[in-house]
């Protein structure tokens, strides 16, 4: 076997990672295995769950401007953005290893996820456990930097992340529960700003929804035929040949709701400058989108992190209006 391709024989990297990442280069090769279980080697994870952070955090000190309370507004507080990127980096990490427990069984029986380190054997499920355990750890002592009840409401994220692995094989709806985990962010940063909620995040947070049921789409088509196999059920196979209008429809659902978030918040106009960017690159992966180009797939569910930095640039260009 390849040695690019993780056996119980050898260690070597999954069978869909990617070549020449530092993970490879850095890390001890004992360490490959837990390194893919976090998806170390797979950033787009952890950015698609940062970018609802960092927009609400954006969009809180915007929304702060003139507070002479707010020592950073109109901008974010750059402190909670580093916690929310570490944060992120620990619990996309942690949530995949979870994913990987709950998911061996499936994973065993579809071609691009059987050389993973569990049904590979390059970990054991105790092992896997135990970092899991030690990728909470850290996820926690993160948390726990904010106010109080900050840290309340990312406690309650916890629910969401426990029984998403689950719901594949339940309802053909997965990726919604997906983006309950995952746009969880959009209340965070604002929680972590005021010690409150209002309507803005609760906005922003239905709009990152529908973004992350679009973009996970793109990415379940990789596996469709395999899934089917198996019976695991996602909204690539729902949605099938309609994948572009519902595409249509969740990413303006996300822009709209985007909008009004921005809107409730009383945020300057050129937020929405953002948005417009946003929904050109849209477009773009709907246009071109081949439902039966796996690789094409990936890249196109990939290229979101580019729609997180044209929202997030937007913010913060308004700041510098206020």
């Amino acid at each position: 076997m390849s040695d690019t391709i993780q056996s119980r024989e050898r260690q070597g990297r999954v069978a869909d990672a990617p070549s020449g990442h530092w993970v490879y280069r850095l890390l001890p090769r004992r360490l490959w295995p837990h390194a893919q279980l976090a998806r170390w080697d797979r950033p787009i994870g952890w950015w698609l769950l940062l970018w609802p952070c960092w927009w609400s955090a954006a969009m809180a000190g915007l929304a702060g401007a003139g507070n002479p309370h707010l020592a950073f507004a109109p901008f974010p507080h750059p402190w909670h953005l580093a916690l929310f990127l570490v944060g992120a980096v620990a619990m996309r990490g942690a949530g995949c290893t979870w994913n990987d427990l709950v998911d061996q069984d499936i994973d065993e029986q579809v071609a691009r996820t059987r050389s993973r380190p569990l049904p590979s054997g390059q970990v054991t499920r105790r092992q896997a456990k135990s970092f899991l355990a030690l990728q909470l750890l850290v996820g926690f002592l993160v948390l726990i930097q904010f106010n109080l009840f900050a840290v309340l409401v990312g406690v309650l994220s916890l629910a969401v992340v426990a029984i998403y692995p689950f719901m594949k094989r339940f309802t053909n709806w997965p990726q919604l529960f997906l983006g309950l985990a995952f746009s969880w962010g959009a209340w965070m940063g604002w929680a972590a700003l005021y010690g409150k909620l209002a309507v803005a995040p609760a906005l922003l947070y239905a709009g990152s929804i529908l973004w992350t049921i679009g973009y996970d789409t793109i990415y379940a088509h990789q596996d469709k035929e395999d899934d089917a196999l198996v019976g695991v059920r996602s909204t690539a196979r729902l949605f099938g040949e309609q994948t572009k209008p519902a595409l249509v429809a969740l990413y303006s659902g996300t822009l709209a709701l985007f909008a009004a978030a921005f809107s409730s918040a009383g945020l300057p106009p050129l937020v929405y400058a953002g948005l417009v960017a946003a929904a050109g690159h849209m477009l773009w992966q709907i246009r071109v989108l081949d439902i039966d180009d796996a690789d094409q797939c990936l890249k196109l569910f990939k290229a979101n992190t580019v729609v997180g930095w044209m929202v997030f640039g937007g913010l913060l260009a308004a700041g510098l209006t206020v």
